[in-house]
């Protein structure tokens, strides 16, 4: 494990970029305050180095929250995002903080999709970006790094991408959405049933829940890609 100081001792921060992006970005993005002590034991359990955009968010902010909260990217905990990335991947990707995870959740949002760096679990293309689609269970890749996520987030086309999965009055229930819940549909999106989402009924649960849900499921639907846990 390499010591906080190691892990900030960089003399060329990622942070400043990112400062960059969020000036000119295109979508709501909203910067979530971060704790000075949380950000040194977040970024210290993550063990990334504040060189890359992944350990420059997690020490920098308490979390991202884009179009009012519909899609969250983990930082290093805040009160309205209450996960750091290592500590919402302890038991889910990894055993113990340090370990070496086959892929690694970053980000999440408010329909229940979810998005992970690949380190092997899904194939070659090693740090892409995947994204488990809610309305599939597959584990999708989006063909980006992590840095290029975050650009895409702060000025990606976000409806073209949820097409589909926004319902018309969407922006009316996310502004004061708890970053650690999501929504939960019947008929369930992956089903043949729940094509439309207009015609879902929607339920708010934690995104702990969901995403063990969704796990157990995509087990079932698509048994050659089953990813284990820890």
């Amino acid at each position: 494990m390499q010591s906080i100081e190691e892990l900030t001792s960089s003399a060329d921060p990622a942070w400043p970029l990112v400062q960059e992006w969020l000036a000119t970005a295109k979508n709501k993005v909203e910067i979530l305050e971060v704790t000075p002590g949380l950000a040194k034991t977040a970024l210290f359990n993550a063990q990334v180095s504040t060189y890359s955009t992944l350990g420059a968010v997690i020490y920098n902010t308490g979390g991202i929250m884009i179009d009012q909260g519909w899609l969250r990217i983990l930082g290093s905990g805040s009160i309205r995002l209450n996960r750091s990335v290592a500590e919402w991947n302890k038991g889910k990707t990894i055993k113990a903080y340090g370990d070496n995870p086959s892929y690694l959740l970053v980000a999440d949002d408010a329909v229940g999709g979810f998005f992970a760096i690949n380190y092997g679990a899904f194939g070659d293309d090693l740090k892409n970006i995947y994204y488990l689609a809610p309305n599939s269970l597959k584990w999708e890749p989006l063909h980006l790094g992590y840095s290029e996520f975050i650009l895409f987030c702060f000025e990606g086309d976000l409806s073209k991408f949820y097409k589909g999965l926004r319902w018309s009055s969407w922006d009316q229930f996310i502004a004061n959405l708890d970053g650690s819940k999501s929504y939960s549909f019947r008929p369930y999106l992956w089903s043949e049933e729940g094509t439309d989402i207009e015609k879902s009924t929607r339920k708010l649960v934690t995104t702990e829940e969901l995403y063990k849900f969704n796990i157990v499921k995509q087990k079932e639907l698509n048994p050659q890609s089953i990813i284990e846990m820890p």
